[in-house]
Parts: C-alpha cells; sequence; structure tokens
C-alpha cells in the first residue's frame, strides 16, 4: 500500500463516507429496470426532443424543464401501464415510479397480518385518494397495477376536470375510478377551530367521506409547504404544482394532522390511514401525535426515487393481530428489544442475516423469510421465531417468539435473546449501551 495513504489525517477532517446504495420497493416495476430514455425516444417521436447524450454517451433529460418531465410521465404510462395520460401547465406532475412505491408500500400493507382482514365485496380492495390532482397518478396506477377501486377527491374546477378526462381516457379501467368534489365553503364554514398555526383549511376525510361507506385505505400527497417560495427551493427539478397542490398554512405537518383528527371520528371506516411525508423531520411529531389520540398500530417508511426520499407513515385503529411491543419488555413466550441509531446502509434484511449467522455460529438451524422478514430458528432444544419490524427509519424491532405450544426451561429463551442482543447492537448500534444493562428485569 503507498506511504501517502497511511500519513495521520489533519485534525477536525472527516473521512468523506462512500455513497449508501438505496433502493426503489423490489416489486416496483422500475426496480431493475430503470426507464430507458433512449428507447422511450425511438418509440414515441413526441418524446424525442426532450433528450440528450451526456460527453459519456448517458442518456438524459433536463428535469428542471416542466415539459421534459410531463412528457416522461405521460410516455411511462402509455408504454408501460397502457395509460392515456395528460395535464395542463402548471398542474402537478408526478413522477412515475416514486408514485409506483407509494402504491406497493399500501399493498405490503393490506397483505400483512398486523391487522385483521375485514375485508368483502367480492374482494376487490377500496382506496380513498386526498386531492388526487388533475393527474389522478394514484387511482389510474392502482387501478390498472392490482385492479383495486378509488374515490379521488379535489377541491379545484381544473383538477376534477383533468382528473375526469384522465379516468373517462382509460375506459379499461374507469368504471373503478370515482371523481369527487369537495365543497370548499361548506367545509370552511363547518370547520372545527385548531390551535394557532394549524390547518384552517376544509376537512380533507369528515364531511368528504359519505355515511356508512368503508375504505381499506386512505392514501396522500400533501402539500409539503408552507409558501409557494419555499415550494422552488429546489433549483434542481421543475414538476409544477399550483398553490392548492403545494402550499397550506403550517404546511404538510399541520396537513397530515388535520388528517389525524379527522380520522379519530371516523376510525374503523379505514383500515389503514397513510400520508406520504417530504421531511423526515416531522416523522417524530407525528408519531407522537398518533399516540396520543390512542392509534392502534403505526408505521412507516422511506420511498427512493434516484437521489430523492420521501417517507410514508400509516395508523390504524383496528386491534392488531399482534401485539407490537414498542419498548424492551419480556413475557412468557415473547422478548423483544429495539435497535435504534442505525446506519441508513443497514437494513431490516441485513439485521436478519446477522442474526442467522449467530444462531448458525452455536450450531442452530435456521429457516429464513426475506419477503415477511423473519427467521425460524432451531438451536439449544429451542424452537423459536425471530422477527424484525421497522418502527420509523433508523429503528427497528427485534422480536422473538416461542413456537405455539413450545415449551421452555425457564429463562433459556432469555438468555439466548439477550446474547443475540449484545452481538447485533455491537454490530449495528456501537454507540448505544445495551438496554439490560439499565434494566435488567428479564424473565
Amino acid at each position: 500500500m503507498p506511504i501517502e495513504k497511511n500519513r495521520p489525517k489533519k485534525m477536525g477532517k472527516k473521512r468523506k463516507r462512500a455513497p449508501e446504495k438505496r433502493s426503489i420497493h423490489p416489486r416496483n416495476k422500475y426496480s431493475d429496470n430503470p426507464p430507458d430514455f433512449t428507447l422511450l425516444a425511438s418509440l414515441y417521436p413526441s418524446f424525442q426532443p426532450y433528450v440528450f447524450y451526456s460527453r459519456e454517451g448517458k442518456p438524459k433529460i433536463d428535469w428542471k424543464d416542466f415539459n421534459a418531465t410531463r412528457e416522461l410521465t405521460r410516455v411511462l404510462l402509455l408504454h408501460d401501464h397502457s395509460i392515456t395520460w395528460w395535464i395542463p401547465d402548471g398542474q402537478l406532475c408526478p413522477t412515475v415510479p416514486n408514485r409506483s412505491n407509494y402504491i406497493h408500500w399500501i399493498e405490503d400493507l393490506l397483505s400483512s397480518d398486523i391487522i385483521p382482514n375485514y375485508h368483502g365485496d367480492n374482494n376487490i380492495i377500496k382506496g380513498f385518494d386526498i386531492g388526487t390532482g388533475a393527474n389522478c397518478i394514484y387511482p389510474l396506477l392502482g387501478a390498472s397495477l392490482l385492479g383495486w377501486s378509488f374515490v379521488g377527491t379535489d377541491v379545484t374546477d381544473v383538477a376534477l376536470e383533468w382528473a375526469e378526462k384522465n379516468v373517462k381516457n382509460n375506459p379499461q379501467i374507469s368504471k373503478l375510478i370515482e371523481i369527487r368534489k369537495v365543497d370548499i365553503e361548506e367545509e370552511l364554514t363547518n370547520q372545527n377551530t385548531n390551535d394557532g398555526g394549524s390547518y384552517t383549511g376544509p376537512h380533507i376525510l369528515l364531511g368528504v367521506v359519505k355515511n356508512d361507506e368503508k375504505f381499506d385505505f386512505c392514501m396522500c400527497n400533501p402539500p409539503f409547504f408552507e409558501t409557494m417560495d419555499e415550494a422552488g427551493l429546489n433549483p434542481n427539478t421543475s414538476c409544477g404544482g399550483t398553490p392548492a397542490e403545494m402550499v397550506c398554512p403550517g404546511g404538510e405537518h399541520a396537513f397530515i394532522i388535520r388528517m389525524i383528527q379527522d380520522s379519530v371520528q371516523l376510525k374503523q371506516s379505514f383500515r389503514w390511514y397513510t400520508s406520504m411525508v417530504g421531511k423526515k423531520s416531522n416523522l417524530k411529531s407525528l408519531i407522537s401525535k398518533l399516540r396520543e389520540v390512542g392509534v392502534t398500530v403505526v408505521k412507516t417508511t422511506e420511498f427512493v426515487q434516484g437521489q430523492t426520499s420521501r417517507w410514508g407513515i400509516a395508523w390504524s385503529f383496528i386491534p392488531p393481530t399482534k401485539k407490537i411491543i414498542s419498548s424492551h419488555v419480556a413475557t412468557k413466550n415473547v422478548l423483544t428489544f429495539m435497535l435504534e441509531g442505525i446506519q441508513r446502509q443497514f437494513s431490516a434484511f441485513h439485521v436478519l442475516q446477522s442474526v442467522e449467522s449467530f444462531f448458525k455460529g452455536s450450531g442452530g438451524s435456521c429457516k429464513l423469510n426475506a419477503a415477511l422478514f423473519y427467521i425460524d430458528v432451531i438451536s439449544n432444544d429451542l424452537h423459536f421465531r425471530v422477527t424484525v419490524f421497522e418502527q420509523i427509519p433508523g429503528t427497528l424491532l427485534v422480536r422473538g417468539s416461542l413456537k405455539p405450544g413450545e415449551t421452555v426451561v425457564p429463562g433459556l429463551l432469555s438468555s439466548a435473546f439477550l446474547q443475540l442482543e449484545d452481538a447485533l447492537r455491537k454490530e449495528f448500534c456501537p454507540e448505544k449501551v445495551p438496554t439490560h444493562i439499565a434494566n435488567s428485569n428479564h424473565q
């Protein structure tokens, strides 16, 4: 190795980290096959003028050009989803891969056993899109990809008109989508009084959801910003967007808080309430608010598209099928601990792999289910399951549970799990002190 690389580094300078590998949802159509601009330009002449090539010969588009991003969305929806689509100038232009991530995450929630499935209506999933916009992207993708039915709502005449056009121009799925107008004046006169700085617009769900309507989920791409000046701070993109789509007093935090308030009134009218979140810093206070109002389950995720990250938050008032314990608690057959402060390059799958290595190293037998994030372990006459749950980005819950009907010598599972906790904390959270050092009340 060259001597230069072994020289001491100057004080105060930190080693530059290698770029983190980030990925989009594994079921996303573009996960392994990102859009091929060269191919699309050859197939769709209207897209060709927007494609140019770098010195290395890589095809690109100008993301600051609204016409380029709109035409890309149009051809992707047509080429990959057989959807005919258009929006007028100035309306919010969605990116198809990013919006697909949200759809697939909801699919994960609905297919999980976190809460009971009370579904009826011939197993047709019913979704509710808050602020569907002129683009109507979520109902169009959900209906075409998964056969879901939707109610899409909005407040502006332009959004409602073009959402209706985009639905009618796709007769193969048009019967699955209803566009519903939110009456602003009626809602403004009936809104509740909020604390200072809160969202003061019309109700988002109350007064829009009809009596006795039931939905599997709602979804929302909320107004992220408090002002249009703030919305224009990113000089590298131009996705358009009207004030009604981009801005509200208090920004996305106030908007989602109003969603939470509405959900308290509607409770189990929805199996899952969900929203996209643009600022990670808002997650903590939103989760605290959800705990305060008594939800039974909270889930979060990260949506990745290129160099852009968004987050998703979901909650439910339906009692969970399996109690998710949020702190280090020992019961007769269940033990859990939290891994906090995990760096972003490590995922739940990395933790699962380490769990597998830990028990195999002591002579155990393991069967990993990567899709559902658990491992069945047979070790020292114990037969148990280790499951990894994401709480919020950077925090994982690890749970060990005995197989139903399994009996065990008192303390045996606890001893094995404490050793696992120590090993995982040393690997993934070196700065964190194991909770059992401060609290040894394990069974």
